[in-house]
């Protein structure tokens, strides 16, 4: 297994070259366990995986608390690394984002609770508030970092010139960005920004969801749902493309899931795919990824089957791609 460690940018940390996504384990895409959520926590302590994300807002603080349990008495061999902001309503909405610096140190202070420890590795705002200058949401995370509870600055989904202001404020260690054999957006702006910094890339939905495993929404609670890569005829068609990747992972005698996270780690050194696993099996499907060896060959034939515009729909709904600043 090619498990060498890999650094969030130049500032960051070194890490385990895949990290677990925890915001699954907290009823998003359907009922979840906590039993078999602690469990996959665990194994994945075991199996090296050193960075762990969650959000102060999955499942209105559940997921902080879940992973609190899952790593005490653990908590050395671990890094945490938490967005905030995103506001809830009693009945799941969302409501907006709050970037203000009394709202981020406030936000901190639940988080240290729930979670049980007395830092925070990784702390990003999961979202660009159009509202407060992205300098001074920094600059309030650079004070909890000069006060010991904040180590690094992270950011969630901003562009180019986001990216450019923050940095300038405080050193950036990563990105979390959704990148996909499907998603590749950020490689025409965002990636050659991050490399000429030196800020490292956690990239989330490198499976689409699920899309490109196979997976399909849960009947009730799964806000898949509201996504359109997964409705009607998007779908349809998705499934196509997906059955196209199914046939190049044959042929390589590995999984559509595997083929997929083996050619982002292949694309991008300097990036860490967070892989949202909710059970064991799904996880250890996961770490086999990196058994994979994908030539400059193997590569131009994943993405001569599946090009950047073969998916239908975009990654999130309207009025959500709207308020993207990556986009």
């Amino acid at each position: 297994m090619n498990s060498a460690t890999r650094q969030l940018g130049v500032s960051g940390p070194a890490v385990f070259p895949l990290a677990l996504g925890c915001m699954g384990m907290s009823g998003v895409y359907g009922p979840s366990d906590d039993s078999e959520s602690i469990a996959t926590i665990h194994a994945a302590l075991e199996r090296g995986i050193t960075l762990f994300d969650t959000g102060d807002f999955y499942g209105h603080g559940h997921n902080e608390m879940l992973l609190g349990r899952a790593l005490k008495g653990r908590r050395d061999g671990a890094l945490l690394s938490v967005k905030f902001g995103a506001l809830r309503t009693p009945e799941g909405g969302w409501s907006g984002f709050d970037g203000r610096p009394a709202a981020i140190k406030n936000f901190l202070a639940y988080t240290l609770v729930r979670l049980g420890v007395d830092h925070i590795d990784i702390y990003r705002p999961a979202r660009l508030d159009p509202q407060v200058p992205i300098e001074d949401t920094v600059g309030a995370i650079a004070e909890l970092i000069q006060a010991g509870y904040v180590r690094y600055i992270g950011l969630s989904e901003v562009g180019p010139a986001t990216i450019r202001r923050a940095h300038a404020v405080h050193p950036i260690a990563d990105l979390q960005i959704e990148y996909a054999i499907v998603s590749r957006g950020p490689e025409a702006a965002i990636f050659p920004v991050l490399r000429e910094l030196g800020i490292g890339v956690t990239a989330y939905g490198v499976l689409s969801r699920g899309l490109l495993s196979g997976s399909t929404p849960a009947p009730a609670g799964d806000f898949r749902t509201h996504f359109p890569r997964f409705r009607g005829k998007n779908l349809a068609r998705n499934q196509t493309m997906v059955a196209d990747l199914r046939r190049l992972a044959a042929e390589k005698g590995v999984t559509p899931a595997q083929l997929a996270i083996a050619w982002v780690l292949a694309k991008q050194d300097f990036l860490v795919p967070v892989m949202g696993a909710r059970k064991r099996s799904q996880l250890t499907e996961s770490l086999a990824a990196l058994n994979i060896t994908l030539t400059p060959g193997d590569i131009a034939g994943i993405e001569e089957a599946i090009p950047p515009g073969a998916v239908a729909g975009t990654r999130y709904d309207e009025r959500q791609m709207r308020v993207l600043d990556s986009e």
